[in-house]
């Protein structure tokens, strides 16, 4: 009985979790990789989209059916797919840059789409990551253990763009601000996110020094 009742309330406390703006999010990454040529992404262009749209109506299903556990497997699963193909298309940029082999307006193109996909990716592994998702956050009331935002000093509560503005300011001051980073694993995310905008960064700011 103990056992089902703290599955109840878990199934409760993710149906009161606002998650459209995590889900909007979602689509325009995988938009914005969707129209990077295809000659610098992981495969065709739009799986990326088709994966988003795929995770949200998973984790819709299987919230719906009381799985809510599973849904943030899902959607870190889905997350690991999105940085890998990221990563390999920051890859293929640097390619592109020092062998000539991309012309110069679809590279900066590119590396801007690139960029921002970058940071709305991230942006959702902090909102996932965070004391154990956003299911657990509302659940226990415990706010955010893995960074600590100013806001919460005045009792204030979080929401998916507070994620968004930590990951904005990763890609571009490479350093979280405001905001300070508590865990281990929350370190190590924002350095794999700062290597991965820097490399964007520095292709663009090349390849612009080259068009003077």
């Amino acid at each position: 009985m103990a056992a089902r009742a703290e599955s109840q309330r878990i199934v409760h406390a993710a149906a009161n979790v606002r998650r459209w703006p995590a889900a909007l999010a979602y689509l325009l990454l995988g938009a914005a990789y969707a129209l990077v040529s295809d000659r610098l992404t992981l495969g065709p262009p739009w799986w990326l989209l088709v994966l988003a749209v795929a995770a949200i109506v998973g984790a819709r299903v299987l919230r719906w059916r009381g799985l809510v556990q599973a849904t943030r497997w899902v959607v870190i699963g889905s997350l690991a797919a999105v940085t890998l193909a990221i990563t390999v298309s920051a890859g293929y940029l640097v390619d592109g840059l020092l062998n000539h082999t991309v012309e110069a307006g679809e590279l900066l193109r590119a590396g801007a789409l690139l960029w921002g996909a970058n940071v709305l990716t991230f942006a959702l592994w902090y909102w996932e990551m965070d004391a154990g998702g956003p299911n657990h956050r509302h659940l226990t009331h415990c706010g955010s253990t893995d960074f600590a935002f100013p806001q919460r000093v005045i009792g204030g509560e979080l929401e998916f763009i507070d994620y968004v503005f930590l990951a904005f300011n990763t890609s571009t001051a490479f350093s979280p601000t405001d905001t300070m980073v508590l865990a281990r694993r929350a370190k190590v995310m924002m350095m794999y996110q700062s290597i991965v905008s820097l490399t964007t960064v520095v292709v663009l700011v090349a390849r612009a020094i080259n068009a003077i």
